[in-house]
């Protein structure tokens, strides 16, 4: 069953609450990620030992932000708003979306059926972006895993840069990429329960000093 947050913002801690000891979308390329010869990723492992984190401690884990970061919250609301004069279309924005043991913070639902994905690059990336002239193959992961979490059929992502004209792609579902995701998001969720199990029945040996009252 999807439920949807809306009366908080992204980012806060309310929001952070929201998403803890879940897999979102903004990782699903990371719960895909395998090790070399097809091992174990560090960084799918990582993940995993953080989300454990959350669930057993019941405290949300601190995001990381850097200054590619913070630039891009700020050019958010401009960027939706350029969407929405282009398009003509009536961004609603969310702050995160649950499906069972999964999750999403899409940017907007745009109507019935599509979402919103805003992402700010650097001009120098824009400007490959918009040579290429394509969906960026490197948010795949990210929003079809949107549209597999709010059961929806199509995703604009919006690539800009403040005074720089924006790339605006749209993906459609994809059936086949979808049900991959969903293999490795119920196999991550299931080593993930064992994981949590595992350390809630930890029991600590105490060393003995060999010191005697």
């Amino acid at each position: 069953m999807i439920e949807i947050f809306d009366d908080f913002e992204q980012g806060t801690e309310a929001w952070r609450i929201a998403r803890a000891g879940i897999p979102t979308a903004s990782m699903f390329k990371t719960v895909l990620a395998s090790g070399r010869g097809g091992g174990d990723s560090i960084t799918r492992r990582k993940y995993m030992y953080q989300l454990a984190g959350e669930v057993i401690s019941g405290v949300p884990m601190e995001t990381y932000s850097n200054g590619a970061m913070r630039r891009g919250q700020k050019m958010e609301e401009e960027l939706r708003n350029q969407y929405a004069y282009l398009t003509d279309a009536e961004p609603v924005r969310v702050a995160f979306v649950r499906n069972g043991q999964k999750g999403c913070s899409p940017d907007s639902f745009i109507g019935e059926n599509g979402l919103l994905e805003i992402k700010s690059h650097a001009p120098d990336i824009l400007i490959e972006l918009i040579l290429k002239d394509e969906f960026p193959p490197c948010h795949k992961a990210q929003t079809q895993g949107q549209l597999w979490v709010c059961e929806r059929e199509w995703v604009d992502i919006d690539c800009g840069y403040t005074g720089m004209p924006p790339l605006i792609k749209r993906a459609y579902r994809d059936p086949a990429y979808i049900r991959q995701l969903s293999n490795a998001v119920e196999q991550f969720n299931f080593e993930l329960g064992q994981l949590v199990e595992k350390i809630k029945a930890y029991s600590p040996s105490i060393p003995n000093t060999g010191v005697t009252a």
